[in-house]
């Protein structure tokens, strides 16, 4: 067969699929492409081709063709709730699978880049917190220590808008450009930081064999305790212990939380803020003067660790 370039592909696209659904070989099936990039929840590395050409067990590892007789993806699983097809099928872009070829003929392993991030998705609430003008980009939750983002001066807080000229729309678009690097190629990233754009150029690392162990600090909390009872939170500042557990250099931990708007958005005792609206939160004092200003009807971004994993969460403060 002719390989194709699962790049030039276009939704709305006509593609055949040729395999064996449960066992009638030489099937053929037709559908359009759907979407281009989509990201599973097992396999954020692999942009997937979405399809609503009728894929049922035995199809998986059969080729998607387009109108050229090309080949241009591996057909390769469905989302159902039946077992069956129910229009949602998904396909390895061929030119991720050639890459993958071609690294195991040439190294017997397949390498991917890695930036050492934690990212997540910028709403509608994160992107006014942030002075956006509108939601899109990969928000970084957290920079793991000695890793390349780290070393690039990448910071928590910063929304990446770019990578080598290739806009993130959502933050799912960030692991497939990244994944697509090597071992010391450079990313040049667009970042908006304290409302400012710049760019940062980041070598790339190897993707590590295990996920990055980050846990939470279980030592006893010190510090000066304070309560904000506009948040509706009692906060310690973080033991020496906690801070090298965490990788922090300030921030707080909840020790309980009353009525408001705390309790509203979920958090929880033993949750540590590291950030508020914008700040970084250096102690249990500085937290409550940060609280006291906090801009009403408008939203406010919060960083919260909850079992060393951390992610931005957003409030409004009426009237």
């Amino acid at each position: 067969v002719k390989l194709g370039d699962s790049e030039k592909l276009k939704v709305g696209e006509w593609v055949l699929a040729i395999g064996s659904p449960f066992g009638f070989d030489h099937s053929v099936t037709k559908g359009i492409v759907s979407a281009k990039g989509r990201t599973l929840p097992n396999d954020t590395y692999v942009p997937f081709i979405q399809t609503d050409v009728a894929i049922n067990p035995g199809n998986s590892g059969g080729p998607l063709f387009n109108m050229k007789g090309e080949v241009v993806g591996i057909n390769s699983q469905i989302f159902t709730r039946s077992g069956g097809f129910m229009g949602l099928s998904f396909a390895i872009p061929i030119d991720v699978a050639l890459d993958v070829s071609n690294q195991l003929k040439k190294d017997g392993k397949v390498s991917r880049g890695w930036l050492g991030v934690v990212i997540q998705e910028v709403n509608k609430d994160l992107a006014e917190s942030f002075g956006l003008d509108k939601p899109a980009g990969a928000l970084v939750a957290q920079v793991l220590e000695n890793g390349p983002a780290a070393k690039g001066g990448l910071q928590v807080g910063d929304v990446i808008l770019s990578m080598n000229g290739q806009p993130i729309v959502m933050s799912a678009d960030l692991p497939h450009l990244v994944g697509s690097l090597k071992d010391g190629e450079r990313a040049k990233l667009e970042i908006i930081r304290n409302g400012k754009r710049q760019t940062l150029d980041v070598a790339v690392g190897p993707m590590p064999d295990d996920d990055a162990d980050i846990g939470a600090g279980t030592g006893p909390e010190g510090g000066a305790e304070r309560n904000s009872n506009r948040l509706g939170v009692s906060v310690s500042d973080l033991t020496a212990e906690q801070k090298k557990t965490l990788e922090l250099k300030g921030g707080v931990v909840i020790k309980e939380v009353q009525d408001g708007p705390a309790a509203m958005i979920g958090l929880r005792p033993g949750d540590v803020i590291s950030h508020l609206n914008n700040q970084a939160v250096v102690s249990a004092k500085q937290f409550t003067e940060i609280a006291k200003d906090l801009p009403k009807n408008r939203s406010v971004s919060m960083r919260v660790l909850r079992q060393g994993r951390a992610s931005f969460i957003t409030f409004k403060l009426a009237e």
